[in-house]
């Protein structure tokens, strides 16, 4: 074969292998379509395919999905005057625009989160139940803060694939506080590097109070978490820039943090933080007495900057944004952009992890789990990598500046899913995984009790059995573990299974019960044994 017919014997395999994907990709949309079609009219509604992404905690408004005005048709005729309809041609146009597969993923039920209907449902219980927690007061050591309402109470959650849930008070705006600290952190990673950064910035927790006048044993602040190391990263970002460059650098990456959420900045909680700051100043001086800051720090422009940080405000649902972001590797969910690499994300949610709660970071690493941060404007933002991201908004704080609500809203959580980051190591909790799909656990445990069962596999049926696996559950044919047992002669397994008080006779959809399957297959040992216990034919 020479050159030229190689090539085009090249180019027709080419040809075929891009009309075969068409067609595969033609045969999912018309099925996409046909799952929302409910009277196979040939249209589906506009509401239909919106109460499909709602259903699974995608919104409307999500920037992701592309569904433009004429590809609706708005026409009065039998059925509801006023009702949009969407052809299949346009619906293919809304698929192919929509960015990343999010509509298909969603219609199929394949995003993060399956089920998100009952997740929704559990969040907005332990919303309920934690709601009645009265303890606490609001911050007034920064006057402005202690003129919050104190009955405020939002929490919204944001996961990787966009779906977002929110509860109560999730669209009042709060002011950061110190939940700038770990996005400042990430700011100078991006900007300087981990090994620059931490000449200035230790990575220990300090085992003092968030303004301990204290430095670490090379008169470093201990970590970025604390108001010293705050300040210390205050002035590390662009330093040669002008003030107001500087803070609008900060408002834009909060900005794409939060998938564009409205960050604002509120003056007169700056100007009474300014005002109640006479142990911020004295941390700036110390860590200059110590030479930690680079060199040329002008001192009071980098503390101007860091209260004008502190007095960022976005509300829960920005907020869930942000730390699903960070859950997401850096990739913003709501607009897919890439904001912050890997590698400064890792290095935020270890600190984050040992450090986020200021004296509380120790109990809430051991209790919790997962990498959080609070402030004293009544918020928490909490990371469950690679699922989600969530904020707790209530301004009453314990005696260590937390949030009552939103550490008591962690802590049952934690009771009901199987978020904490060692969750892993042990097994039959109860505890909920919302990536499965509605009963596949269930499924999974029935599909492996009676593959096991018909292996003769009796060290495996104990395991299951051990992680709470129901030995009378059926799998789709009515058949249980003691049919396949006794169908296949495992006498052991049958013999287990009776010390389990297991159902001797259950009917399989053929009528057949486990004894009727040991004689079809001549095993008499199993007969015998299942009849010395009761069974029937």
């Amino acid at each position: 074969m020479n050159t030229k017919e190689a090539k085009d014997q090249s180019k027709t395999k080419n040809i075929q292998n891009t009309s075969t994907i068409e067609k595969i990709i033609e045969i999912e949309e018309k099925t996409l379509f046909e799952s929302l079609d409910k009277n196979s009219k040939g249209f589906i509604y506009y509401s239909d395919l919106i109460g499909a992404l709602e259903s699974v905690g995608i919104k409307k408004t999500d920037p992701r999905i592309k569904i433009e005005e004429d590809d609706i048709d708005y026409l009065a005729g039998d059925d509801l005057e006023g009702i949009g309809k969407i052809t299949y041609d346009k619906f293919k146009k809304i698929i192919q625009r929509s960015q990343g597969n999010l509509v298909q993923n969603a219609i199929k039920g394949n995003l993060i989160i399956p089920d998100f209907k009952s997740f929704s449902n559990e969040i907005n219980r332990i919303y309920s139940t934690t709601k009645k927690n009265k303890a606490g007061n609001v911050a007034s050591y920064i006057p402005q803060l202690g003129r919050v309402n104190p009955e405020y109470f939002g929490v919204s959650v944001c996961t990787i694939d966009g779906q977002r849930y929110s509860a109560g008070d999730s669209n009042v705006n709060f002011c950061i506080q110190s939940i700038t600290k770990p996005i400042n952190y990430c700011l100078i990673l991006e900007e300087h590097g981990e090994e620059k950064v931490h000449k200035h910035i230790g990575r220990e927790p300090s085992g003092i109070g968030f303004n301990g006048l204290v430095l670490n044993n090379k008169q470093l602040p201990h970590n970025p978490m604390i108001n010293s190391g705050a300040i210390m990263t205050c002035s590390l970002i662009k330093p040669d820039l002008e003030m107001a460059d500087r803070f609008d650098h900060v408002m834009k990456y909060w900005s794409r943090l939060s998938g564009k959420s409205p960050v604002r900045f509120n003056n007169s909680v700056y100007l009474s933080e300014k005002l109640t700051a006479d142990r911020n100043f004295a941390l700036g001086y110390f860590m200059r007495e110590n030479k930690a800051f680079p060199e040329n720090t002008n001192l009071i422009d980098t503390l101007e900057f860091y209260f004008q940080c502190c007095s960022i405000e976005l509300n829960a649902e920005g907020m869930a944004n942000v730390a699903a972001t960070l859950a997401n590797a850096g990739i913003c969910p709501i607009t897919g952009e890439r904001v912050l690499s890997p590698d400064t994300v890792k290095n935020c949610l270890s600190l984050m992890y040992s450090c986020g709660m200021y004296d509380f970071s120790g109990e809430f690493a051991f209790a919790i789990g997962l990498p959080a941060k609070s402030g004293v404007g009544g918020g928490l933002m909490v990371v469950v990598p690679n699922l989600l991201g969530i904020c707790i908004y209530s301004p009453r704080l314990d005696e260590l500046g937390n949030t009552v609500r939103g550490i008591d809203f962690c802590k049952e959580l934690i009771k009901t899913f199987n978020f904490h980051n060692y969750d892993s190591l042990t097994s039959g909790n109860n505890k909920i995984d919302p990536r499965l799909k509605r009963n596949q656990s269930k499924i999974e445990g029935i599909i492996s009790l009676c593959s096991a069962s018909s292996e003769g596999d009796l060290l495996e049926v104990r395991h299951l059995v051990a992680q709470g696996v129901d030995i009378n559950l059926a799998d789709y044919d009515g058949r249980t573990a003691i049919h396949l047992a006794a169908s296949e002669g495992h006498a052991n397994i049958i013999e287990y299974l009776i010390s389990k008080n297991v159902n001797m006779n259950p009917i399989d959809r053929w009528g057949n019960t486990p004894l009727a399957d040991a004689y079809r297959s001549k095993h008499q040992m199993v007969i015998e044994l299942l009849e010395k216990h009761g069974a029937k034919n």
